[in-house]
């Protein structure tokens, strides 16, 4: 018996002659945070496309919470993957509550003929305020901040309780004190969630939580390195996977990184 939540063994994934992932192995097991980092074109997208279960790979094997994809039904494995995309779009006047509401049905609008339970809109109401939203469930999206709309993106990925979180670049478009809210809301997640296994996407290690336990490096479709956070993002490795000298330092649980050829600041 294993946890593993995902399996890649072997991957390859190719469009149109062109190598989008080159023999990619990795294993996520229950409760672990992975970040998944690299410059663009790496193949971050591509992978995050495997394990979200709206994929298939070339040649290879995915297994995603036990089921291995291209022997499953995809649409039914998605109901338990929870997707956060800042650039999800939101279609019509519709409230926190409503975006979140849709969640359950995995659809951008609040399908018709379709009433939710009041278990269901106690549910969301109650996520909606634990993720920092409280009072705002009655809100129209359309005068959320950005910050606002990534914290409710995240209760409607949260909204079928799901085992596994793909947070896909979920800081793009946020100021500094918008990002750092968004970060405190994921690194509570995993108090709230402990058993809740993530992998968030970024181009940026300063859009790492706390929480990250585990992060893997990728440059053209392939990975530089795999294995706990602090062993793989260090200078030398995100150096190579960029391909610019990139001095990286931690503190108070947090990665910064700078250009290798000056100083790293300490304000």
């Amino acid at each position: 018996m294993t946890d593993a939540v995902l399996r890649l063994d072997h991957v390859f994934v190719v469009r149109t002659s062109n190598v989008l992932l080159d023999d990619v192995s990795l294993e996520v097991r229950a409760g672990e945070h992975w970040a998944l980092l690299g410059p663009n074109g790496a193949g971050k997208s591509t992978m995050l496309g495997l394990v979200g279960a709206q994929t298939h790979p070339t040649r290879g094997t995915v297994d995603v919470l036990g089921r291995r994809i291209g022997r499953v039904e995809l649409q039914a494995l998605r109901r338990e993957i929870g997707h956060v995309d800042p650039r999800h779009p939101v279609r019509g006047p519709l409230t926190v509550e409503e975006v979140v509401l849709t969640g359950l049905t995995g659809t951008n609008l609040t399908m018709l003929r379709w009433e939710p339970t009041d278990e269901q809109r106690a549910h969301v109401r109650a996520l909606v305020e634990q993720l920092g939203l409280a009072g705002k469930a009655d809100r129209p999206w359309a005068v959320l901040s950005q910050g606002e709309r990534g914290r409710a993106l995240i209760a409607r990925a949260l909204v079928n309780d799901p085992r596994l979180l793909l947070l896909d670049e979920p800081a793009t478009g946020l100021d500094v004190a918008a990002r750092e809210q968004l970060l405190e809301t994921v690194d509570h997640l995993h108090t709230l969630w402990p058993d809740l296994t993530s992998v968030l996407v970024t181009h940026h290690l300063e859009e790492l939580p706390v929480t990250t336990t585990h992060a893997a490096l990728l440059r053209q479709g392939r990975l530089v390195a795999v294995g706990p956070a602090d062993d793989v993002l260090t200078t030398a490795q995100v150096s190579a996977t960029f391909d610019h000298p990139i001095r990286i330092a931690r503190e108070h649980g947090r990665w910064r990184a700078s250009s290798g050829r000056t100083p790293l600041p300490t304000a």
